[in-house]
């Protein structure tokens, strides 16, 4: 009898059930997000040739997609982290989709379409400081089962980018074919944001002053430095106590516990919170501040300068060959950019592994290597290398966002994720001014030229990083 009921308790018992995927759901939130912004894109052309928009007024609308993103960002982070993820998300995500509405009614009315791309930016920047946060959060425990930071925060990446690479295509493809084509493209996103809202509604708030974000934030110091970091530590067993940093050894820390012999290893300047630590002088970062500028605000703005030269420059400057089939090849490369960038998430995930900043001196020569090429297709009228250069930009953003996300990751105190975050998405949409500047320059230059010329800031971006990071910035 007792054998019997032994195994009948080890029969209910059974394997422990796994949490439910938070994450994912609101994973679509960010997919939303990257498809409001790369919608617009695809039809730059469609707006040249139906209302007859110039192309300084069509770059412009392009670019007014940031003065909404800056302010959005700069409210949405820190509102997040003070009011909680889900009324920022929800309330952005309803700014998001009435910029979409506008944008459809501006195929008939065109002042419209600066309202429409304003607001679309304040419901992107938005969605990404609180998004970004509510998604790392879900993804670890006690929500999720990943416990390093660094990978549960590429995770908003990942589905911002697939939203970028299947917006733009989406809405291409409908322009082409579809009638009012103006209108009928956006409906996507409109279905899309519904979905979302459905998707998330049920998943968990988690920055409740005091409550599961206070948890989150524990647990994942635990976790250590290396977690925090690159979601490439490997830990040993735990017998509890408190995290303290216990030496440093070729350039990466090694990280234990007080009270275990657990270790993990992260690569130098990875943030160890205070509150693991028990006493801020054990730890060997610098401040995050001081972290942030000087190895994570450098390479921001180029996360969005390389596809934002992909999908609003290129095109343009190669498709007149293309007759009648502009918007389609804007569609190709709207895909090629940010399908790229995913592409190159293993990638990155190796060479967070390998050193702190290698992902970011990776995606930076992908950004050099990109600029020359569409160099070389833009003075030759060459579409078929302005899509290779595409493909290019698109690996040096994914690369260059991966390490931005991580190293935010690693670097914010509990309880200001989302507004680091948000500092972080702020930098890097000033890219999203780079076609502007360009279309201003043509008038002196020529764009080849002006391509040619990016290389030299983006060289030297890459040489003061990869001397930053084999410094100890302790």
């Amino acid at each position: 009898m007792t054998t019997t009921a032994t195994s009948g308790a080890g029969l209910r018992s059974g394997p422990p059930a796994l949490p439910p995927r938070h994450w994912l759901r609101t994973g679509w939130v960010m997919t939303a997000s990257g498809w409001s912004a790369n919608q617009f894109s695809a039809l730059l052309g469609a707006y040249h040739s139906g209302p007859g928009l110039t192309e300084a007024t069509t770059t412009a609308l392009f670019g007014v997609y940031v003065l909404g993103l800056i302010p959005g960002l700069f409210l949405g982070g820190p509102l997040a982290d003070r009011r909680g993820r889900r009324p920022v998300v929800f309330s952005a995500l309803a700014v998001s989709a009435l910029a979409t509405a506008l944008l459809m009614a501006g195929a008939t009315v065109t002042g419209l379409l600066w309202p429409g791309r304003f607001l679309t930016g304040i419901g992107a920047g938005a969605l990404l400081g609180a998004g970004s946060a509510w998604i790392k959060e879900l993804s670890s425990p006690p929500y999720g089962t990943v416990s390093a930071a660094g990978a549960a925060a590429r995770r908003s990446g990942l589905f911002l980018s697939a939203g970028f690479a299947t917006g733009g295509p989406a809405a291409a493809l409908i322009a082409q074919w579809a009638p009012a084509p103006l209108i009928t493209a956006y409906l996507p996103h409109l279905v899309l944001s519904a979905a979302a809202a459905l998707a998330a509604a049920r998943t968990p708030e988690t920055a409740r002053a005091g409550g599961p974000l206070a948890a989150t934030a524990t647990a994942a110091a635990g976790c250590g430095a290396g977690a925090m970091q690159a979601g490439s530590a490997t830990a040993g067993p735990r017998t509890g106590g408190r995290a303290a940093v216990v030496g440093t050894t070729g350039g990466r820390v090694a990280v234990g516990t007080t009270a275990g012999p657990a270790t993990a290893a992260a690569p130098t300047g990875g943030h160890v919170p205070a509150a693991a630590t028990g006493n801020a002088s054990e730890t060997a970062a610098p401040a995050p501040g001081t972290a942030f500028r000087r190895l994570v605000a450098p390479v921001a703005p180029w996360v969005f300068v390389a596809p934002s030269i992909a999908l609003a420059t290129l095109p343009g400057l190669v498709d007149a060959g293309l007759t009648g089939w502009q918007t389609v090849y804007a569609g190709l490369v709207t895909a090629v950019t940010p399908g790229t960038g995913l592409l190159v998430a293993p990638l990155a995930r190796r060479l967070a592994a390998r050193h702190r900043v290698a992902t970011a001196v990776a995606g930076l020569a992908a950004v050099i290597l990109g600029l020359l090429l569409a160099a070389s297709a833009v003075a030759g009228i060459r579409p078929d290398v302005a899509l290779l250069a595409a493909a290019v930009l698109g690996a040096g953003y994914g690369l260059c966002v991966a390490y931005g996300l991580t190293e935010v990751a690693a670097l914010a105190p509990p309880g200001r994720l989302a507004g680091l975050t948000a500092r972080f998405w702020a930098l890097c949409y000033l890219g999203f001014c780079t076609p502007y500047a360009i279309t201003v320059l043509t008038g002196w230059f020529s764009p080849a030229t002006i391509l040619l010329a990016a290389v030299v800031p983006a060289a030297a971006t890459l040489a003061l990083i990869a001397r930053r990071g084999t410094r100890r910035t302790g």
